[in-house]
C-alpha cells in the first residue's frame, strides 16, 4: 500500500486530507509539527509528502531537505499560502514536485496525488512479472520473451501491457486506458493511438492459440492471460 505524509498544521484540513486519502485506499501518516514529521521521516520513506511550508516550529523546506539528505526518493508537494514565484523557486530548488497555494480543492488534491501514485507504479513497478510459461514480461527491467524468443516492446506497449496484467479479465474502457497512460508529462494519447498499440502488441504475442487480448465492442479490452483459443 503507498505511504503519504501530511505535514499540515491546519486541524481541519489536515483532518480532511487525511480522511479523503484513507478512503481512496492510501496508508496515511499526518502530523502537524516539523518535529513530528521528521520522527516519521527517519522510520519510513514514503511515497508522497504534502508538506505545509509554514509550520509551527519550522518550516516544510526543511523537511524537504531532511527527506532527500537521507537519499528517499519521495515525490514532494508544497502546501502553503505563498504565491509569489520567488517563493515557488525556493520550494522547486529544495527538491520539490509540486506547489499548491491555499485555498485549493481538497477533492482536486486527492485526484492529482492518485494520479502521481499511478504514474510511479507504471514508471518503476517493483519487480512485478508476468510468466504464464508461454509468454514473460519483467516490467522492472522492460524486458519480454515468447517461447523464449526476446520480444521488443515500446514504453508505452510496457505500460498498456501492464494495465492488463493488473486488471486481469477485468474490461477496461477505452477512456480508463487513454487516462492510465496520459502521463504527468502531458504525453496525450489519442484513441486512434491506443488502437494503434493494442494491434502492435497483439501481433507480437497471439500466436499458437494462446489469445491474450480481447475487444469487449462498444467498451473496450479485457485481458485474457493467454487463454487458449478453443478453435
Amino acid at each position: 500500500m503507498r505511504k503519504i505524509l501530511i505535514a499540515e498544521d491546519d486541524k481541519l484540513l489536515n483532518k480532511t486530507l487525511n480522511f479523503n486519502l484513507t478512503s481512496d485506499g492510501f496508508n496515511v501518516s499526518s502530523v502537524h509539527t516539523y518535529r513530528d514529521a521528521v520522527q516519521y521521516i527517519k522510520e519510513i520513506e514514503f511515497d508522497i509528502a504534502l508538506l505545509d511550508i509554514n509550520l509551527p516550529d519550522g518550516n516544510g523546506l526543511d523537511l524537504c531537505e531532511e527527506i532527500r539528505g537521507r537519499g528517499q526518493h519521495t515525490y514532494i508537494i508544497f502546501i502553503t499560502a505563498n504565491d509569489k514565484e520567488s517563493d515557488m523557486l525556493k520550494g522547486y530548488r529544495a527538491g520539490g514536485a509540486d506547489y499548491v497555494t491555499k485555498p485549493f480543492s481538497v477533492m482536486v488534491l486527492c485526484k492529482k496525488v492518485a494520479a502521481v501514485l499511478a504514474n510511479l507504479e507504471l514508471r518503476a513497478p517493483q519487480h512485478d512479472v508476468f510468466d504464464d510459461g508461454h509468454l514473460k514480461i519483467d516490467f522492472s527491467e522492460q524486458s519480454a520473451a515468447l517461447g523464449g524468443q526476446p520480444l521488443d516492446f515500446t514504453p508505452k506497449e510496457y505500460r498498456t501491457l501492464f494495465l492488463f496484467v493488473k486488471n486481469p479479465r477485468i474490461i477496461l474502457t477505452k477512456r480508463q486506458i487513454l487516462e492510465k497512460l496520459w502521463d504527468i508529462d502531458g504525453d496525450f494519447v489519442e484513441e486512434h493511438t491506443l488502437v494503434s498499440i493494442i494491434s502492435r502488441i497483439r501481433k507480437k504475442i497471439e500466436a499458437k492459440g494462446h489469445k491474450y487480448i480481447k475487444t469487449a465492442y462498444g467498451m473496450g479490452y479485457q485481458w485474457m492471460g493467454g487463454e487458449q483459443n478453443k478453435s
